[in-house]
This record gives C-alpha cells, sequence and structure tokens, in this order.
C-alpha cells in the first residue's frame, strides 16, 4: 500500500517535505519507520516471514513487526497500529520501549532505494503465539526463536539467505537491550 511519508535528511530531522512512500524510494530520500521487537522471558523473539508478494525480500523471516511511519504520525503511534494491524496484538504507550533509532540504506533495484530511519522498540509477549491474527496481504508466518539460535542462523552463510539482513550494529543495539530486559 502506497502511503505519505514525512522526508528526513541525513541526520534524521524533518524536511518538512511530504511524498508518497514509492516516491520516496523512487528517489532514495530518507524517511522513518519502526520496528518492534517482540520478546518472551524464555528468551525468544518473535519474527516474521513476509508474504510472497512484498517488492523487497519477500519469503525471508523479518522482525517482529514493521511499518513506515506515516506522513505526521509519530513512531510511537505507528509502532502501535502496525503491532495490531499485522499481528492483531493489542499493546499501549506504557507496554512498548524505545531503545534507539537506526539509519539503514539498502539499494534493491534503481526503483526502490530504501534510506530509512528505523525506531526501535521492545515488548514483552504475555500470550500464545497461536492468539495472534496475521494480516494474510504482509504476514504469511510467524514463530518464536531462541535469540542464541537466531543470531546463530544469521551468521551462518547457508542459512542466512532465508532472513532479512540486518547490520551488526543493529543487531547489538536490539538483543543487548533484549538481553538486559531478561536479567
Amino acid at each position: 500500500m502506497d502511503e505519505y511519508v514525512d522526508i528526513l535528511d541525513k541526520e534524521g530531522n524533518a524536511t518538512g517535505e511530504v511524498l508518497l512512500k514509492s516516491e520516496a524510494h523512487r528517489k532514495g530520500l530518507f524517511h522513518p519507520t519502526a520496528h518492534v521487537w517482540i520478546y518472551t522471558q524464555d528468551g525468544k523473539v518473535l519474527i516474521q516471514k513476509r508474504v510472497a508478494t512484498k517488492k523487497t525480500f519477500p519469503n525471508k523471516w523479518d522482525v517482529s513487526v514493521a511499518g513506515h511511519i506515516s506522513a505526521g504520525e509519530t513512531p510511537l503511534i505507528s509502532a502501535i497500529r502496525e503491532i495490531k494491524e499485522e499481528i492483531g496484538l493489542d499493546v499501549t504507550q506504557k507496554d512498548l520501549e524505545k531503545i534507539g533509532i537506526h539509519r539503514s540504506t539498502i539499494v534493491h533495484s534503481q526503483e526502490v532505494i530504501d534510506c530509512e530511519f528505523h525506531h526501535i522498540y521492545l515488548v514483552e509477549l504475555k500470550q500464545s503465539v497461536d492468539s495472534l491474527i496475521l494480516q494474510k496481504d504482509e504476514v504469511a508466518a510467524v514463530k518464536l526463536i531462541d535469540i542464541d539460535v537466531y543470531l546463530g542462523e544469521l551468521g551462518n552463510y547457508a542459512l542466512m539467505k532465508d532472513y532479512v539482513p540486518l547490520e551488526p550494529d543493529y543487531l547489538d543495539l536490539v538483543f543487548s537491550a533484549i538481553r538486559r530486559k531478561l536479567k
């Protein structure tokens, strides 16, 4: 779905310009996204498999929930909205903990240059994965995976092809924060 997004400068500051997401991608302009990592107290994270029809990383395992922040929307409100839309989980502002912002640039093709500032949140999963309601046009499947197994698979050349690539500093930020929550 194409939607309007706020355009950011290379430092993550709003420029005041608003464009369709497709145009921001075509021009390689920075814009904000929300990433939510859902974890359990027994050291697992929820990951989602992207549907086969996605333009970027189809059929790959990815962050628990992620999405573009609509123009004029706050990162926190976007995170809550995306969680509800993608996996049917109701959370409140107090359930979410913001752990940072990560700048990312990925060139998928001449038409899709992802220049994004990911606003990263954590939330604890306190219900069964089976109770989640998946948004069928976005999410093919979800599963819980042990943090160490997940990180090991990302570092295994034969297995990493099944996952959306994430930068080492991004992974360190996320999993250091989750591990602090588990102590």
